[in-house]
């Protein structure tokens, strides 16, 4: 089968099929068995199996489920209500106070969790009440607690990170470097837009009336110091090199277990409800790798990714716009697929193009990730629009649309400035290390 018709029928099929409704693992994992019989009949299936093997013997697999029972157990605590509480005393009196908070809220979350679904779900529970008693503009709190949420993809422990250090070979820790650097800037651009939008017109988000003693402020403090410590731990020892992602992802499990038994949550219903949901959440993730690691792997073997980038390469284009065009389609992607699934379709194919280019692969990655957190909030399909549509459920889809726009702009200008100038992450990421 020519590399032409290869291509066109594996991604034709895996969209009807995803179209269809079948989960994306399955669909990535049945379109290469159909192909690799079509073309090899039943006895080539083995290096399906080979390929999927070598994925569940990958050691950076493990830190996936140590990281999201990390996340679990931190959310289905009351550690994530005391931090909310902080956020909350300490930036109410300002206009758009709680918004700041609530977003500082969620950036945290996100590095507790690494998961867009969980930050921003959270963040919307715990911190929209508080914003409707004080009479806050409901569209700027849904694209507000939108936008923040995403960057449970960017900031570092972030799983689709580690997906990318799994898929092309790059360094893990150097990834979440990036990420954070990207993750921050992100972080102050929203903030940025929230403290104009909120001082412009101060009747969206109005500062709070309740006078809050310094003492009460102080004691709040208590809850922030644990969690972040964990965390800081946690990427300390991957950044300085003292520990893989894997030993600091155990690290953090335990630590975040035993800073809940010392505030008393530690109970056998607690344990099982966290194995449930980490179990789920872990399945979902690697039955996703494993598809699309056998997708890759019949693609590949058919020449498919070597045509894909022999075509990039003959283009006539500037290696700029080349790279530019990469990037749109990790955005346009991002609207429809889940991130894991587009990474491990797109990078194997991507990054050697990036590299015979000239160009650094963690800058591109990063920017990559951050495209894909751009499509996680872009109308019509948008993974996060579908989640505060859960946590609005009254509120139009439509008007959902208009809440996460200007903050999709905002988001993509923020890209833009990164792509423009490359020295931020690439430096940046020497410096840390």
């Amino acid at each position: 089968m020519s590399p032409e018709l290869l291509t066109a029928g594996m991604f034709g099929l895996l969209l009807v099929l995803i179209l269809a409704g079948v989960s994306l693992a399955f669909a990535l994992g049945s379109v290469a068995v159909i192909f690799t019989v079509i073309m090899n009949g039943t006895s080539g299936l083995f290096p399906i199996l080979s390929a999927t093997f070598g994925s569940m013997w990958s050691i950076s697999l493990a830190a996936i489920p140590l990281f999201v029972m990390m996340g679990v157990s931190l959310g289905k605590s009351k550690i994530a209500s005391d931090l909310y509480r902080a956020f909350y005393l300490w930036s109410g009196k300002l206009n758009g106070g709680l918004l700041i908070g609530t977003t500082g809220f969620a950036s945290l979350l996100s590095a507790m969790t690494g998961s867009c679904a969980a930050s921003t779900l959270t963040t919307g529970m715990v911190g929209m009440p508080a914003m409707e008693r004080h009479n806050y503009d409901k569209r700027l709190v849904l694209g507000t607690i939108g936008a923040a949420g995403t960057l449970g993809i960017l900031i570092p422990p972030s799983i689709t990170l580690i997906v990318i250090g799994m898929s092309t070979g790059l360094s893990i820790g150097k990834l979440f470097m990036g990420g954070l650097i990207a993750g921050i800037g992100m972080l102050l651009v929203i903030l940025a837009y929230v403290i104009v939008i909120a001082n412009l017109q101060p009747e969206k988000a109005p500062a709070s009336a309740e006078s809050i003693p310094f003492r009460d402020k102080i004691r709040s403090l208590r809850s922030i110091v644990l969690p972040i410590t964990i965390v800081a731990i946690v990427l300390l020892s991957i950044f300085l090199g003292m520990a893989t992602p894997t030993e600091a992802a155990a690290v953090g499990a335990a630590a975040v277990l035993i800073a809940i038994a010392i505030r008393g949550e530690f109970s056998w219903s607690f344990i099982k409800d966290v194995s449930y949901s980490t179990a789920t959440m872990s399945g979902m993730v690697i039955w996703i790798i494993f598809g699309a690691s056998a997708f890759v792997s019949v693609y590949s073997a058919a020449n498919g990714i070597n045509f894909v980038q022999s075509f990039l390469l003959s283009l006539e284009l500037s290696p700029w716009l080349l790279i530019v065009i990469m990037q749109i389609a990790g955005f346009i992607l991002g609207m429809f697929l889940d991130p894991i699934g587009i990474i491990l379709l797109v990078m194997p194919i991507f990054m050697p193009v990036v590299i015979e280019l000239g160009f650094d692969p963690i800058w591109f990655a990063v920017i990559f990730q951050l495209n894909l957190c751009v499509g996680y909030i872009s109308p019509p399909f948008g993974y996060n629009i579908f989640y505060l549509k859960t946590l609005s459920p009254k509120t139009p889809i439509l008007e959902l649309y208009k809440s996460v726009l200007p903050f999709v702009v905002i988001m993509i200008l923020f890209g833009v400035f990164l792509l423009a100038f490359p020295s931020i992450i690439t430096e940046g990421v020497k410096i840390l290390t």
